[in-house]
């Protein structure tokens, strides 16, 4: 079989808000297939079988035909090569635990071009993704050899390197659940939740309501102590000490057995247990001592570790751990026996989606020390029978939430309150958490700011609590509408949009709100221009969407933008289409003729809300007859009050807006409002006096749709600065 030439990827675009082909961010790959253009799969000989037998797991693949196998329907029908690649990238994605099931593949003008595109959650893992893809599909038509383990390993690390991390990620669906936008604003793991000033922030399992000082009060486990002790939740009694002989000698006095452990370590590192003799103590202090900047020596307190995560003052998940231990055989050292008996275990692992650390003998030194009070190395072999105590901690992943007594839950949820934070991962050590601490001489032995959720979200036993939704309702209460959203305006089209972007963002600004304006005459805090330049793409608009001064946020979108970017927002308040002119300056995006707009900008009335509103131009019938496309209500305006998409609409008792005898008219079904307090226009007979009226009258039209009053509106509309012309302050720095 002769070498087919390679697949050219002629231009890769990033999509990051709500576009023509979803509401979520794709990657879009230009493809040009070259001679593959007549070579469907049906003609390349033994290509599906060598397809199937790199990825089997297409045969899953529903593809357009609706059921499992549907995929495999399509190659032996014959697809083409873009089709094809849109799936293995899908699979690709799927191996790496980036699950993805959107992709869609369309023919362009141009014969042998191909627009395909996938759901793309990072930028970087689609692009991985589709470079692997790639090859894996050449090589699979010219029957060359692809390491796909290798392939699929490349793009877990990469995963691993650009996506949220899993407690992060919990959450932000549980918002996404709850309909909260969010925006990533690092690298790493802290999110916005929330647009504007209805914004909140996190990082992992810590928010911006999480005080720094009650984070440093933490840190301190000496302080933290003292200052559960005075408000009397048990705490075992301890003694800070700076050598290895004052901790023998506090050990002494506290009474044997006791625990040494560092002052502000983390993840139980440095920490050991149960100790009574002088050479353990004293060589528990070094291990300690590494570990942290103070060395703690406390009563050692018998039970199971406990760890309860408190949010917002109550409880909402617990879990025990349990210590690990092996069996000798006679035979096998205590290194083998830790691999065969406990790191087998398929909840074990080397990173954050396994519940159970995997345990490696020579990295951890309190490990090291508990074998030596045994008598024990890991090269040691235990006797058949033999009992070995490996680890005392680090294993705490059984759900215990329903176990939790009311006591326990008070102490611990009054621990969180008195050092002062909002979400702890409160530490207990009891032999039962069913009943009261005292009972047992239980205490509370740690109080941590940032705790781990996995334990809570992937246990080893027991059911998983839905933690992520208990720290976004925290955030934000379930009584709050519209929780972490502002009133967003989105206006799309091509006909003096600026202006009318402006204009309802100084109408909005008269009703009382703080409104950032991005649009083609620049980008605005309420009434300072802060940018002159073109603000009508992606990034001003986002700008705009992360200041925390924004109340509300009106925000141009042309064609262009759609296509090069997505919208800036998930969902919108109030969608504007003023009409469908501008394509002929989009060839290079395949748009040729006005009716390939109707797919371009109905993104802008497919993310409006199911409480917003689609404010359409009905002068244009295929403006009108977008209404169809909105979750939310409909209002269509256009200067003749007797349009025929108008009339349609009033009578089925929808609202509308129009002109007559030069007064602005707002009609719902029957009943109609004159805005005879708004000064008539004076129109010259020419376009540019039709203009004005048209854009006078799709902002008054917003406004209404906003609910804002129209005494308010006729006063904007007299007060609008028209041309711009009124100074402005000068404004260095950008919005922030």
């Amino acid at each position: 079989m002769t070498k087919k030439a390679d697949i050219q990827l002629q231009r890769i675009r990033y999509l990051r808000g709500p576009n023509i082909w979803t509401y979520r961010p794709v990657l879009e790959v230009w493809l040009d297939l070259g001679e593959l253009e007549d070579h469907p799969s049906n003609q390349l000989p033994g290509f599906n079988e060598r397809l199937l037998k790199m990825l089997p797991a297409l045969l899953e693949h529903h593809c357009g035909v609706g059921e499992r196998g549907g995929f495999i329907q399509r190659l032996e029908g014959g697809t083409w090569a873009g089709h094809i690649l849109e799936h293995v990238v899908i699979e690709l994605l799927n191996l790496a635990r980036m699950p993805t099931g959107f992709g869609q593949t369309r023919s362009t003008s141009q014969r042998g071009v191909y627009r395909m595109v996938f759901r793309a959650r990072d930028e970087s893992v689609a692009r991985t993704a589709l470079a692997e893809g790639h090859r894996l599909l050449m090589a699979a038509i010219n029957n060359e050899p692809f390491d796909v383990d290798a392939a699929v390993a490349r793009l877990c690390e990469k995963v691993d390197d650009c996506y949220l991390g899993p407690s992060t990620a919990h959450i932000v669906g549980a918002a996404t659940d709850r309909g909260i936008p969010h925006i990533r604003l690092n690298a790493g793991n802290l999110v916005q939740l929330g647009y504007g000033a209805s914004q909140r922030r996190i990082w992992t399992a810590e928010t911006e309501l999480t005080s720094a000082i009650a984070e440093g009060i933490a840190g301190d486990k000496d302080l933290t102590k003292k200052l559960l002790s005075s408000v009397g939740v048990p705490v075992p009694e301890g003694q800070v000490v700076a050598s290895a002989a004052e901790a023998w000698e506090a050990a002494q006095d506290i009474g044997l057995p006791v625990v040494v452990k560092p002052t502000d370590g983390n993840h139980g590192r440095g920490v050991t247990m149960d100790l009574s003799l002088q050479a353990d103590i004293e060589a528990a202090f070094d291990v300690a001592s590494k570990h942290g900047s103070e060395v703690i020596v406390e009563r050692f307190v018998r039970g199971n570790e406990h760890r309860l995560l408190v949010v917002g003052g109550r409880v909402v998940a617990a879990a025990r751990g349990e210590i690990a231990w092996v069996t000798g055989d006679g035979v096998s050292t205590v290194e083998k026996l830790v691999d065969e008996q406990l790191n087998t275990d398929p909840r074990r692992g080397l990173n954050e989606d396994f519940p159970l650390n995997l345990l490696v003998l020579a990295e951890d030194e309190a490990v090291l020390l508990d074998l030596q009070r045994q008598g024990l190395s890991p090269q040691a072999v235990p006797a058949a029978g033999r009992q070995v105590l490996i680890q005392r901690n680090g294993n705490v992943a059984i759900d215990c939430t329903d176990q939790v007594h009311p006591d326990v839950e008070h102490a611990v949820a009054l621990a969180a309150r008195v050092v002062g934070l909002d979400i702890a991962g409160v530490d207990v050590v009891a032999e039962d958490i069913s009943k009261p601490l005292a009972e047992q001489r239980g205490a509370v032995v740690e109080v941590n700011a940032g705790p781990g959720l996995l334990m809570h979200l992937k246990p080893a036993v027991g059911s998983p609590r839905p933690v992520g939704r208990a720290i976004v309702d925290h955030l934000f209460p379930e009584t709050e509408t519209g929780a972490g959203r502002i009133p967003i305006i989105g206006v799309a089209g091509s006909q003096d949009t600026q202006t009318i972007s402006r204009l309802v963002a100084w109408l909005v600004h008269l009703s009382g709100r703080r409104v950032g304006l991005a649009c083609r005459d620049g980008l605005f805090l309420d009434r300072r221009r802060v940018e002159s330049t073109d603000s009508a793409r992606f990034e001003p608009a986002h700008r705009l969407l992360i200041n925390r001064a924004v109340q509300a946020a009106v925000i141009e979108n042309g064609a262009e933008s759609i296509l090069r970017d997505g919208l800036a927002y998930d969902r919108c308040h109030i969608g504007v289409v003023t009409d469908f002119e501008g394509w002929k300056s989009l060839a290079h995006h395949d748009v040729n003729e006005a009716d390939q707009m109707v797919k371009v900008l109905r993104t802008q009335v497919d993310v409006v809300l199911p409480d917003g509103v689609a404010v359409l131009h009905a002068a244009d019938a295929r403006v009108a007859d977008l209404a169809s496309l909105c979750d939310g209500s409909v209002i269509l305006y256009a200067l003749d009050g007797k349009n025929e998409k108008l009339a349609a609409h009033r009578a089925e008792g929808g609202r509308v807006a129009f002109m007559r005898d030069d007064h602005v008219v707002l009609a719902t079904g029957h009943s109609e409002t004159v805005m005879s307090n708004l000064r008539r226009t004076r129109v010259r007979n020419d376009e540019q006096g039709l203009a004005r009226q048209r854009v006078q009258l799709a902002a008054v039209t917003t406004a209404w749709a906003m609910g804002i009053s129209l005494d308010l509106v006729a006063a904007g509309i007299e007060t609008f600065d028209w041309d711009l012309r009124q100074p402005r302050p000068a404004v260095a720095k950008a919005v922030r």
